[in-house]
């Protein structure tokens, strides 16, 4: 249901409606017509329709519709947009124990017009009809509906008009009553046949989808079945005086969970008889405990017909102190209980017993304070906003005690407001869904900071969304996405990370990455001592000891355990390179790779002597140079006075790239012109980087000569 005005609802859309419902002014409308709704086109729909015949008033809650049709001196009509309803069956109950008692009529959308249909079966609702409203049908449902209200207004002032019986108690002369005395007022019997006979005239917009015909009929037999109980009630116990209204529900509704908090009221009609047969029928009925119930048969009405007919009557009024008494124990027994409905029906009973008792007070607030509490134990705080409205209007109930009620209702519906929104943010986290978009963690939260910015439930739903947020940016960073890294951080500055929060990760970061460049050197080290130990020394080149070591060499060169295991690689290449030599075969290249990993210089000299002494084949440095792969090589930065005096030139370098593939002992040859581009050319240099040479297995050092030349942009 909605819980408060619409903001998009302007007054000029509100007169149209109301224009559009009083177009006819020479006709008075017969029948007021009350529109549960905050939207302005459902609004505009209806007003045409009515052409006329009807005031449209829209309002936005059950309550607020309550409130405007009690005590209307015209017929009431209650359209309802289902759209905005939550529990549209319990609503509705507290509407028809109304004393408005409206014509309703309810407008469902698609599927919802036939679930409806289905669902409301046994209540009293007129008819339910389709959205988007269909003129034609709706105007002819609202018309019968209209007729309807009418008879039902017209019945209810039949029923509250008095009697002369009723207006003077006296006694009758005789105990024995005439049925052709006591029939049921014309225009009652004919209002209800016309509301029966007016059902199946619209059983087709209620027939198919909610009220089918057979279900008509059956009403009308209740009915009539209905009017011949009266009608044999009144034969069997005497003539009542008439009501002054139906009654409404007891608070068996309230303890359902329904909105409208719909006071109780004790049996309010009187017996015509003598007196002293009312007093036996009162001492029987005391004999046998019926003190409040059955209705119609119970020691409270007899004792209040005898006192109507005698006011001076002692054994009544006594009779009517010892019922009150019993009655408030057992209202403190239902109260204690918590037996709400029983406690509210008990409480009108003795008000009616003792309505100047000055328990009826203190009785009445209790009631409203556990009805209260009830209602906000079981979560339904509009049914709580509703027991204060009606505790303020029955004027028992002080205004502090209500501002307290109103403030500690308030204060839930923050808390429900609060936990309803970090459940939201809890789920949507679980779900990966963190920022992007209004149906995500970041939005429930921006919405949570402005509600209730200090609660311990925002601090909490914050800590969450930013370590969701940095742990995401975690991932990226492990997985040198940089752009996703920045994402999430910023991210998480949105959702309220601190600089403090921001620098932890980063050192945590940092950490995870030195735990993770630690890892991946372990496992190379231990790919190396496998392949040593399957004997695969240097081939292939990429799955070998030498080249996994070669590896932990260039990315962790601090790396403890490197020196250990390249001594036992240089160990094994010893061994190879004796046995190779033995052989009759070159063991150099063996000899080598055990000298780059840091071989006994006693060993390697021992081996290296059992080689022939034919000088080793020549390294053609010139092919060496010429096979290097430049991996990271930026231009030079043109100077910026021969770019002023448009100078152009050339350098020519000579320098070593040493086994990590860098460049050292740069050095210039010739210049032209000289001194002019020397230094940008060195600089130039040194940021250039090299694949490691590889030959025989071992990396080696590689002369390099090249030009650098400088031209200017054309």
């Amino acid at each position: 249901m909605a819980s408060g005005p619409s903001a998009s609802r302007t007054p000029a859309i509100a007169t149209s409606a109301h224009a559009a419902a009083t177009a006819a002014p020479s006709a008075r409308p017969s029948a007021d017509v009350t529109a549960i709704t905050t939207r302005d086109d459902f609004l505009l729909e209806l007003g045409e329709t009515l052409a006329g015949k009807a005031a449209v008033r829209p309002v936005d809650s059950f309550e607020a519709a309550l409130e405007g049709m009690t005590g209307a001196r015209r017929a009431q009509v209650l359209v309802i947009d289902s759209r905005e309803v939550t529990d549209l069956r319990a609503a509705l109950k507290a509407v028809h124990a109304s004393a408005a008692r409206p014509a309703v009529l309810v407008f469902a959308e698609g599927a919802a017009e036939k679930e409806l249909g289905g669902a409301l079966k046994g209540t009293e609702v007129f008819a339910v009809l389709p959205l988007p409203i269909d003129a034609r049908k709706t105007q002819a449902v609202l018309e019968g509906a209209i007729e309807d209200a009418i008879a039902r207004r017209a019945a209810a002032a039949a029923a509250s008009a008095p009697t002369a019986s009723a207006a003077v108690p006296t006694l009758s002369p005789a105990p024995t009553l005439s049925p052709a005395s006591h029939t049921l007022p014309a225009r009652d019997a004919n209002a209800a046949s016309d509301a029966v006979r007016r059902m199946p005239a619209h059983d087709s917009t209620v027939g198919a989808r909610a009220f089918p015909t057979r279900v008509v009929v059956a009403a009308g037999s209740v009915a009539l079945a209905l009017i011949a109980a009266g009608a044999f009630w009144f034969f069997t116990h005497g003539t009542h005086a008439p009501t002054p209204r139906s009654a409404p529900p007891t608070t068996a509704a309230i303890d359902r969970g329904q909105t409208a908090a719909a006071p109780v009221v004790a049996e309010t009609s009187l017996l015509q008889g003598k007196v002293d047969e009312l007093l036996e029928k009162a001492r029987l009925a005391m004999h046998e405990r019926r003190f409040s119930e059955p209705a119609g048969d119970n020691a409270l009405l007899y004792y209040r017909s005898a006192a109507a007919a005698d006011p001076a009557n002692a054994e009544a009024h006594d009779g009517l102190q010892r019922v009150a008494g019993v009655l408030a124990g057992r209202f403190e027994e239902a109260l204690n209980a918590g037996h709400m409905d029983e406690a509210a029906a008990t409480l009108a009973s003795f008000k009616s017993a003792a309505p100047g008792d000055a328990r009826v007070a203190p009785f009445e607030q209790r009631l409203y304070a556990a009805q209260i509490a009830r209602a906000i134990t079981d979560g339904n705080l509009d049914h709580a906003a509703a027991v204060v409205h009606q505790a303020q209007q029955s004027g028992v109930v002080g205004a502090e005690q209500i501002a307290r009620w109103r403030a500690d209702i308030a204060r839930h519906q923050e808390d429900a407001k609060v936990q309803r929104l970090a459940g939201l943010i809890d789920d949507h986290i679980r779900d990966g869904k963190l920022v992007e978009g209004d149906d995500s963690a970041l939005s429930y939260l921006q919405q949570l900071e402005t509600a209730a910015p200090a609660n311990a439930a925002t601090q909490h739903a914050t800590h969450d969304l930013v370590s969701a947020c940095l742990h995401k940016a975690r991932e990226a960073a492990l997985a040198k996405n940089n752009s996703e890294e920045d994402r999430w951080l910023a991210a998480a500055r949105s959702a309220g990370a601190k600089a403090a929060d921001i620098n932890a990760f980063q050192k945590e970061l940092a950490g995870v990455r030195a735990k993770a460049a630690q890892a991946e050197s372990e496992r190379l080290l231990q790919l190396a001592r496998d392949r040593l130990h399957d004997g695969r020394l240097t081939d292939p080149a990429q799955d070998s000891a030498a080249g996994y070591l070669t590896q932990v060499q260039t990315s962790d060169p601090a790396n403890a355990a490197l020196a250990d295991a390249g001594h036992d690689l240089a160990k094994a290449l010893l061994d190879r390179a004796r046995t190779s030599v033995l052989a009759g075969k070159s063991g150099d290249s063996d000899l080598a790779q055990a000298k780059h990993w840091g071989a006994d210089p006693k060993e390697l000299a021992a081996v290296t002597q059992l080689q022939p002494s034919a000088k080793p084949a020549p390294i053609d440095t010139a092919a060496l140079a010429a096979n290097l792969k430049r991996l990271r090589g930026a231009p030079p930065d043109y100077p910026p006075n021969a770019l002023q005096q448009r100078v152009a030139g050339s350098v020519l370098l000579e320098f070593t790239v040493d086994t990590k593939g860098e460049p050292r002992d740069i050095h210039v040859v010739e210049s032209i012109p000289p001194q002019v581009f020397d230094q940008a050319a060195i600089n130039a240099v040194k940021h250039w980087r090299y694949a490691p040479m590889i030959v025989n297995g071992s990396a080696v050092e590689v002369p390099v000569k090249t030009r650098m030349r400088f031209e200017l942009p054309k």
